[in-house]
C-alpha cells in the first residue's frame, strides 16, 4: 500500500512524543521529591482545579496537569489518524495509545486513593513506559524515513537482528519494572555505597530492599550486555543502514549513561536531579530500543523462525 507522507500529521506526533517525555520526567520528579501523597484527593487537588503551587503541590499537580494536556493531545493525534490515515494497524495503534493514557489516569488516581499501594505504583510507572513507546512509535511510522525505508530480504540464522533487538527491548522494560519496584518500596539506599553493597561483593540478601536492589544491578549487567549485543550485531551486519546504526549507538551511548546516573543516585544518596535524571533515561533508552526493533523489522523481517512477521510486511508499508 503506498501510503502518502502527511508532514503535519509526523509533527504533530512528534510534539505529543516531546510532551509525554516531559510528562515522564514530571512524574519522576513527583517520586524523587516524596510529593505522591502531597495532594490528598484526585481527581481535584484540596477539592480544586487550581491549588496553591507550593511545596510538593507543584510537582503533584503539576504533574497531574501536564497528564491532562498530554492525554487532550493523544486523543486528537488518535482522531487525526482515524481521519486521514489509511493504515489500519496505525489507526488501531493511536486507539491503543488512548487506552493506555485513560488507563494510566485511571491508575494515577488509584495510587492517590489507596495511598501509594506498591503493585499500583509499579504499574502506574510500567504503563506509562508503554504509553511513551506506543506515542513515538506513532511518530516513526508516520516519518517519510519509515514511508520511504527500502526493504531487504528475510534473514536468515539463529536470532537474527530482529529478534535480538526485541529481546533487548524486553530486557529494558523489564529493567524499568524492576528499578519502579525499587523506588517504591524505598530500596534505593538499601545497598548504600557503589560498586559494592554494604561493603561487600555478595552482601547478606536479609531483606526485601537489599534483593530488589541487587536484583536492579544484575538486570543493569544483563541489560548492558544485551544493548552492546545488538550493537555488534549492527555494526558486523548492517553497518551499511545509517539508521539502524545511529540508532544502535545512541542505545549503547544511554546505557553508559545510565550506568553513570545509577551510581550517582546512590553516591548522592537519591538526590532528585541524578534519580529524576535515571528515570528519564530508562524511558529514552526503552523507546531508542523500541525504535531500533520495529526499524529491524520494518527493514529485514526474520526469516522462516518468524514467518507470520516475514508475511507481515505488506502491513507494515
Amino acid at each position: 500500500m503506498h501510503v502518502a507522507y502527511d508532514r503535519w500529521l509526523h509533527r504533530y506526533a512528534l510534539l505529543t512524543a516531546a510532551a509525554t517525555f516531559v510528562l515522564v520526567i514530571a512524574g519522576g520528579l513527583v517520586t524523587s521529591t516524596g510529593s505522591g501523597l502531597a495532594v490528598p484527593d484526585w481527581p481535584l487537588s484540596y477539592g480544586t482545579l487550581f491549588p496553591p503551587m507550593i511545596g510538593g503541590i507543584l510537582y503533584e499537580h503539576g504533574h497531574r496537569m501536564v497528564a491532562g494536556v498530554v492525554g487532550i493531545m493523544t486523543m486528537a493525534l488518535a482522531l487525526w489518524l482515524w481521519a486521514r490515515e489509511p493504515r489500519r494497524w496505525v489507526r488501531r495503534l493511536g486507539g491503543a495509545a488512548v487506552l493506555a493514557v485513560l488507563l494510566q489516569a485511571g491508575l494515577g488516581g488509584l495510587t492517590v486513593i489507596l495511598l501509594l499501594p506498591t503493585a499500583v505504583s509499579v504499574a502506574h510507572a510500567g504503563l506509562a513506559m508503554v504509553f511513551f513507546v506506543l506515542v513515538c512509535a506513532l511518530a516513526l511510522v508516520t516519518s517519510p524515513s519509515w514511508l520511504h525505508a527500502a526493504q531487504a530480504e528475510p534473514l536468515e540464522g539463529p536470532l537474527p537482528l530482529p529478534g535480538l533487538a526485541a529481546a533487548a527491548t524486553a530486557a529494558v522494560y523489564a529493567q524499568i519494572l524492576i528499578g519502579a519496584a525499587v523506588r517504591h518500596t524505598g530500596s534505593g539506599l538499601a545497598c548504600p555505597d557503589f560498586p559494592l553493597c554494604n561493603g561487600s561483593v555478595v552482601p547478606a540478601l536479609d531483606s526485601l530492599g537489599i534483593g530488589l536492589h541487587l536484583l536492579h544491578r544484575a538486570g543493569a549487567v544483563v541489560v548492558a550486555g544485551m544493548v552492546f549485543w545488538v550493537w555488534k550485531r549492527v555494526m558486523s551486519q548492517h553497518a551499511q543502514d545509517p539508521e539502524l546504526l545511529v540508532t544502535a549507538t545512541v542505545a549503547l551511548a544511554l546505557v553508559g549513561v545510565q550506568l553513570l546516573l545509577g551510581a550517582l543516585t546512590v553516591w548522592n544518596a537519591l538526590a532528585v536531579e541524578p534519580t529524576t535524571a535515571h528515570v528519564a533515561g530508562g524511558a529514552l533508552l526503552l523507546v531508542t530500543m523500541s525504535t531500533l526493533t520495529l526499524r529491524a523489522y520494518r527493514r529485514y523481517p526474520a526469516g522462516a523462525a518468524t514467518a507470520p512477521l516475514a508475511a507481515g510486511r505488506e502491513a507494515l508499508a
